[in-house]
C-alpha cells in the first residue's frame, strides 16, 4: 500500500550545483511544498555532507578534495558522487505527516526495497545492526569514526550485509525533510521511477521554478554556504 496519497517528483539533473546550493534547494521545496515531494539528483564533482550534530573536526582532512556541507539533518558522513541522491519533503498538512518519524523512514525505506527488487534486499533489524557496529568497533580505533555507509540503523536498506541506503530527517512546523542516499546498486535502469510509484500511486513530475531556485540561493548563502554554519560544531 502506498504511503503517500500523491506525490510531485523532481528529477532535478543539473549536476553542476555546489553542495551548499542542493541542501537550500531541499529546505526551499520544504518552506513551498503544499503536496509531498521528491527530489532526486545527482553529483557532478565529489562532495561530503555530514549530520547537524556532527563535529567539522571530524570531517576537515576531505575540505581539499571534496565539497563539504553540514546537513539540516542528523545522521552521519555521507560521501556523495557516485550515489543517488534524494529528498522527500512531507508538509504539515498531509495525513502522513501525522505518523512516527520512525514509521516514516521504515515505511520509505520499505518503498525502496521493493523498488530494487532484484538485488534481494532486506531492512536491518536491530540484531543485524548490533553484529554490524560489533565488527566496526573491532577493527576500527578511531571511535569517531562515524561514516554513515559502515554504520547501519534500524530499517536501513541492506543488500547481502551491506548497507546500500540510508537516510536522515528533520521535523519542523512546515513539515518533514526526508534527506536519503543510495549507493552501491545499480541506479539506473529506472530506479527512481519505481521508487516513487513505491511510495504513490498518483506521481505527478515536476521541474524546478524560478522562485525555489531563487530562494534556495538565498538559503545557500545565508546559510549552508557559509563558514558559521559549517564550522558550528
Amino acid at each position: 500500500m502506498s504511503i503517500l496519497a500523491a506525490l510531485n517528483v523532481y528529477h532535478d539533473d543539473d549536476s553542476s550545483r555546489c553542495a551548499a546550493m542542493n541542501m537550500a534547494i531541499d529546505e526551499g521545496l520544504l518552506e513551498r511544498a503544499e503536496i509531498p515531494s521528491i527530489r532526486f539528483y545527482r553529483w557532478g564533482h565529489a562532495a561530503l555532507s555530514f549530520g547537524y550534530f556532527g563535529r567539522f573536526a571530524d570531517v576537515a582532512n576531505y575540505a581539499a578534495r571534496r565539497d563539504l556541507v553540514r546537513r539540516w539533518t542528523g545522521g552521519g558522513i555521507v560521501s556523495h558522487g557516485d550515489d543517488l541522491t534524494y529528498s522527500i519533503v512531507i508538509p504539515a498538512n498531509d495525513a502522513a505527516f501525522s505518523e512516527s518519524t520512525m514509521s516514516i523512514y521504515e515505511k520509505v525505506h520499505r518503498a525502496l526495497r521493493d523498488a530494487l527488487g532484484s538485488n534481494s534486499p532486506e531492512l536491518a533489524t536491530v540484531a543485524a545492526v548490533c553484529d554490524c557496529r560489533i565488527q566496526i568497533n573491532s577493527a576500527v580505533a578511531d571511535r569517531r569514526y562515524n561514516d554513515c555507509f559502515a554504520n547501519p540503523v534500524r530499517a536501513d536498506v541492506m543488500v547481502n550485509g551491506r548497507k546500500v541506503a540510508g537516510a536522515a530527517q528533520r521535523c519542523t512546523r512546515a513539515g518533514l525533510l526526508h534527506q536519503g542516499s543510495i549507493q552501491h546498486v545499480d541506479l539506473g535502469n529506472g530506479l527512481a521511477e519505481r521508487f516513487a510509484s513505491e511510495l504513490s500511486d498518483r506521481c505527478s513530475p515536476k521541474f524546478l521554478d524560478e522562485r525555489v531556485i531563487e530562494r534556495a540561493q538565498e538559503i545557500a548563502a545565508q546559510k549552508y554556504g557559509t563558514v558559521a554554519w559549517l564550522q558550528k560544531r
